[in-house]
C-alpha cells in the first residue's frame, strides 16, 4: 500500500514539474528582462529547486569513455561479459594492448543504488587494469514468474563470476559485499583452493557489526526480523515489470539514508538554493552532482534484503561461526591463498571503525605476509570509496597491495 502511495503520489506532482519546466525555460532565456532582477532570481531558484527535487532519477551512467595510459588518451567500451538474471557482469574494456595487466572484479553493494555509485572508485583503475563490475538489477524491474534472488543466489553469482575471470583476478568489495565476497572465498578455498582469488579487499563492510557500533547497526538490532517484512517490505505496484514482487524500495531506503544525516542535507539544499540566486553555477553543480547520483535508487529482492539483515545486523553468523550457504557452514579459516586488504574511514557512520577489521580474526590460517589493514584518517563512508582521498590515497594503496600479491 505504501508503495503504491508513493507512485501514486510521484504521478501527481508530473503536471507540476512539467508547469514548472516551461516556466523555466522562458525565465531562463537571456533575453528575459526580469532574470537579472531580484525578483526573477529568487523566482527562478525556486522553480528549479521544485523541479529537481520532485524528479524521479533513473540508473544514471558510468560515463567512463576513455583514460589515459603512458600519456595518450585510450577509449573505453561498456561490455557485457556475462549475463545473469539478476546481473550484468560489466567489462571496461580498454582499446590498448595490455594482457599483464591485473584483472579487477568490483562487487558493487545491493544497498538500494545502483553501481553507477562506484563510478569514482572504478575510475583510478582503468589506466592500469582490466576492471569488471557487478551491475545489479533493480528488482521492480524483475518480472515475479522469473528467478528469485536471495543472499545464497548472490553468493552463487560470485563464485561464478570469478570461476569465470579465473583464479588471477583480484576483488574490492565496497561496504555491503563485504561478507558475501568473504564467504564466496571461503567456500572457494574449502572446496577448490587453487580457483580462490588471487586478492580481495575489503572497503567499509559490515564483516562484524558488534565492533565499532553506528546508529545504523543499533537500528537494525533493536528490531526483530519480523518488524522489518512487515514494516518495509512492499508488493511493487501495477505498472513496472516487477508488478506484485516483494521488495525493500529504493525510495525507504533512501529516506534512511537521509534521515541519517537529515540536517546536512538540509544545509545543502539551501546552499544550492543560494547558489541557484547568485549564479554560482560550478558550486551548483557540484552538489547537484552528487545528488543526481545519491537519489538514484532501485529497490531490493525481499528475500536477500531480509536475509542479509537477519544474517549480518541481528544474528551476527559470519563471526559467531554459524553463517552458512545452501545449508553448509562457511568457514572463513579455509582462506590460504587469498591475500586480504581491509579497509576503514575514520568517520565511517555507517560501518564503524573495527567492523572490516574483524575479518583477519577470522581468517586465522591465513599467513601475515598475505594480509594488511589501512585505517584512512579524515573520511567518511563515502570517502572511503569516492573522492579526492580515496584517488590520491586509499586508490594507490589497493594498486600496492593487487601488484604485491599478483
Amino acid at each position: 500500500m505504501l508503495y503504491a502511495l508513493y507512485e501514486m503520489q510521484r504521478a501527481s506532482l508530473g503536471p507540476m514539474r512539467a508547469v514548472a519546466s516551461s516556466a523555466l525555460s522562458v525565465l531562463d532565456h537571456p533575453s528575459n528582462p526580469w532574470l537579472p532582477t531580484p525578483l526573477g532570481r529568487m523566482t527562478l531558484a525556486a522553480l528549479d529547486s521544485f523541479e529537481h527535487t520532485t524528479r524521479t532519477f533513473k540508473k544514471p551512467e558510468f560515463g567512463h569513455t576513455d583514460t589515459t595510459i603512458d600519456g595518450e588518451m585510450v577509449t573505453i567500451t561498456e561490455e557485457i561479459t556475462k549475463s545473469l538474471p539478476w546481473c550484468d557482469l560489466l567489462h571496461f574494456r580498454r582499446n590498448a594492448n595490455r594482457p599483464n595487466d591485473p584483472k579487477l572484479l568490483i562487487v558493487a553493494p545491493m544497498s538500494g543504488h545502483f553501481a553507477t555509485l562506484l563510478r569514482g572508485t572504478v575510475e583510478p583503475f582503468l589506466p592500469d587494469h582490466e576492471v569488471y563490475i557487478t551491475d545489479w538489477k533493480d528488482a521492480r524491474d524483475m518480472p515475479l514468474s522469473g528467478p528469485g534472488f536471495d543472499l545464497d543466489d548472490y553468493i552463487d553469482y560470485l563464485i561464478d563470476f570469478i570461476h569465470l575471470l579465473g583464479p588471477d583476478v583480484h576483488i574490492i568489495a565496497v561496504c555491503q559485499p563485504a561478507v558475501p565476497v568473504m564467504a564466496a572465498v571461503s567456500i572457494m578455498s574449502a572446496r577448490e583452493p587453487q580457483a580462490a582469488p588471487a586478492s580481495m579487499t575489503l572497503i567499509g563492510g559490515p564483516i562484524d557489526t558488534r565492533e565499532g557500533v553506528t546508529e545504523v547497526n543499533n537500528f537494525a538490532h533493536s528490531h526483530d526480523l519480523a518488524w522489518f517484512e512487515n514494516t518495509v517490505i512492499q508488493r511493487v505496484p501495477f505498472g513496472p515489470r516487477g508488478f506484485m514482487r516483494r521488495v525493500y524500495p529504493g525510495f525507504l531506503q533512501l529516506a534512511g539514508f537521509m534521515a541519517m544525516n537529515l540536517e546536512r542535507h538540509i544545509d545543502a539544499h539551501k546552499a544550492m538554493f543560494l547558489h541557484l540566486i547568485e549564479g554560482d553555477g560550478t558550486s551548483l553543480a557540484a552538489k547537484r552532482a552528487f545528488y543526481t547520483e545519491y537519489r538514484s535508487v532501485m529497490d531490493l529482492s525481499a528475500d536477500f534484503y531480509l536475509q542479509t539483515i537477519d544474517s549480518i545486523f541481528i544474528q551476527h553468523k559470519l563471526p559467531r561461526g554459524i553463517f552458512t550457504y545452501r545449508e553448509d557452514r562457511v568457514d572463513p579459516s579455509a582462506i590460504q591463498r587469498t591475500a586480504m586488504l581491509t579497509i576503514e574511514g575514520e568517520r565511517d557512520d555507517i560501518s564503524g571503525i573495527g567492523q572490516t577489521r574483524a575479518a583477519h580474526a577470522m581468517t586465522t590460517n591465513l599467513p601475515e605476509s598475505k594480509r594488511q589493514h589501512h585505517e584512512q584518517p579524515g573520511v567518511g563512508h563515502y570517502g572511503l570509496f569516492n573522492g579526492r582521498r580515496f584517488a590520491t590515497q586509499i586508490a594507490p594503496l589497493i594498486k600496492s597491495f593487487i601488484q604485491a600479491h599478483g
